[in-house]
């Protein structure tokens, strides 16, 4: 009798280890809480400043080549659930000069989408502000530009 309950036991230890694993948390850390974000934040908008006063003076290939590296910038910026207010500056910043420099070149379509973009975001910001607010009113003049542009 007792190799019967050693057997019983044994087994019940071995079905036990066959059950469902215990659940796995799966929450992410938040990434605007990890350095590399605002530091990557303050170099978005450092670049956009100097491809902002290159595109004023008349600089626009280089310009544009700012704005063509600060894209990789962005888009891990925008890898967050819950970008700050800071990177969607930057984020926006920079889709707004892209879209400049596209209308600069005809290219109204692409313009307009990365206009829309920036209506979209700065709509969609909570909670407003006077300065989101701004934004939005920027982004909105930027797509009306856009659209008559395209009408013409």
């Amino acid at each position: 009798m007792n190799r019967a309950v050693i057997l019983l036991f044994a087994a019940a230890l071995w079905l036990t280890g066959c059950g469902p694993a215990a659940p796995v948390s799966t929450a992410k850390a938040d990434p605007t809480t990890e350095a590399w974000y605002s530091e990557t934040t303050a170099r978005l908008t450092t670049m956009m400043r100097a491809a902002e006063q290159l595109f004023q003076n008349g600089k626009t290939q280089e310009a544009a080549a700012i704005v063509t590296s600060g894209q990789s910038l962005q888009n891990r910026l925008l890898t967050a659930p819950r970008p700050t207010l800071a990177a969607m500056e930057a984020i926006a910043d920079l889709d707004r000069l892209y879209g400049q420099l596209l209308m600069a070149n005809g290219s109204y379509g692409s313009a307009r989408m990365l206009f829309q973009n920036n209506v979209t975001r700065w709509k969609t910001w909570k909670p407003q502000t006077p300065e989101t607010e701004e934004r939005l009113k920027q982004a909105n003049a930027d797509l009306a530009a856009c659209d008559r542009h395209m009408g013409a």
